[in-house]
């Protein structure tokens, strides 16, 4: 008989703790998924926040590009792709860039030599001879620093650059070539000198 007590007081104790667990279990299950909740919530706000401030500042920024002047540029010159046209008034050179770098199309017009493609961020590098053709670099050496250059694609249109540095380098110095900075527009004119021992380089950015 007491047994019998013993095992039904066992019994009742088991069950009791079970609905103990099972209570305190449900309660800490809805503590945690309301303390969830209240981090989504937080953490949706925040994001659509952030959103916001991000299309604004697009918004911004987008209103401040510039609209280029649009032109006509020739597509293609004696064979070859135009990529732009070159545009330096200080010594009356209008000359298309050919896409293609070679030593045949240098022989006909001043090509793409380097870098991004025209008026794209980066630097876009131009080589030319310096023979005293109507479409070549021979009167680069005039330049000096502060005059105009334009430059027209097909995309964008017709960009205008300022001259900003002018050295000369030996023919194995290819420091030319890269950017001075990843934010801004710029362009790197290449020659040789009249002895042929060094390369002429004109630099020039975005106006």
């Amino acid at each position: 008989m007491r047994r019998k007590r013993r095992r039904q007081n066992r019994a009742k104790k088991v069950f009791i703790n079970t609905i103990l667990f099972g209570a305190i279990l449900i309660i800490m299950t809805c503590i945690i998924t309301e303390k969830f909740g209240e981090n989504q919530i937080r953490e949706n706000n925040y994001l659509a926040e952030k959103l916001t401030q991000e299309s604004k500042i697009y918004n911004e920024i987008k209103e401040e590009i510039p609209e280029y002047p649009k032109e006509k540029i020739d597509l293609t010159f004696k064979g070859y792709y135009v990529c732009a046209k070159l545009e330096i008034p200080k010594i009356s050179l209008t000359t298309n860039v050919l896409e293609e770098y070679s030593k045949k199309a240098l022989s006909v017009c001043v090509t793409k030599f380097w870098g991004v493609e025209p008026n794209k961020i980066g630097n876009f590098c131009i080589a030319g001879h310096n023979t005293q053709n109507k479409n070549m670099f021979y009167n680069l050496r005039k330049l000096k620093v502060g005059d105009t250059i334009f430059l027209t694609d097909k995309e964008i249109g017709k960009v205008e650059y300022e001259v900003f540095k002018i050295y000369r380098v030996s023919p194995d110095n290819t420091d030319c070539l890269d950017p001075l900075t990843k934010y801004e527009r710029e362009i790197t004119l290449i020659t040789c000198t009249n002895d042929a021992q060094k390369r002429l380089i004109i630099k020039a950015r975005e106006v």
